[in-house]
């Protein structure tokens, strides 16, 4: 491919389909099976194993609205490349045009803006605690609360993060009707 690997555009995807892997090198293998691919079909290919990836990529294809929160995110960080549960990640971090994902023991990066991630979020799991974090609501094991009106939450086995003024009316509000 120009201009990078089939790994490469998989980073560049907000919603990673069924995928499958064409190529005439098996070297590759291990690394898509790794990404979650379907299938590793070898060149030169063979029609009836064509027809039966094609069809397990049917069987597969997901029903779900277009416009669904995300349920997870490839990411390639360096050589290493996950697909995250979102469901599993306590907490997202800007670093500048990136954000850093705190995920069980791996902190990974991913290419993209907090900003442009934040719409993608279901907004019942994740909540915008300040300008450079997203927490992850099921993380939250304690809030206390802070000078000025801030919140204090301790996250899970993670940090203690400031919850601004303006978001801390918005998380009261939100547990006052939840």
């Amino acid at each position: 491919m120009p201009g990078g690997s089939g790994f490469d555009l998989l980073t560049q995807l907000d919603r990673v389909p069924r995928i499958m892997f064409t190529t005439a090198y098996d070297q590759y293998a291990v690394k898509a099976f790794d990404v979650n691919a379907l299938d590793y079909v070898l060149k030169p290919i063979e029609p009836e194993r064509l027809a039966t990836t094609l069809r397990k990529i049917q069987a597969t294809r997901s029903h779900a609205a277009t416009d669904a929160p995300l349920e997870q995110l490839f990411i390639r960080d360096g050589p290493r490349c996950w697909f995250v549960p979102l469901r599993e990640v306590s907490v997202f971090a800007s670093e500048g045009n990136y954000v850093r994902l705190l995920w069980g023991k791996e902190r990974p990066l991913l290419g993209r803006s907090l900003a442009a991630l934040e719409g993608k979020l279901d907004p019942m799991q994740f909540f915008r605690a300040n300008r450079s974090q997203i927490v992850n609501l099921d993380f939250i094991e304690q809030v206390e609360l802070g000078a000025g009106g801030r919140l204090h939450v301790q996250m899970r086995n993670g940090p203690e993060i400031e919850v601004s003024r303006r978001q801390a009316k918005l998380f009261r509000a939100r547990a006052t009707v939840g």
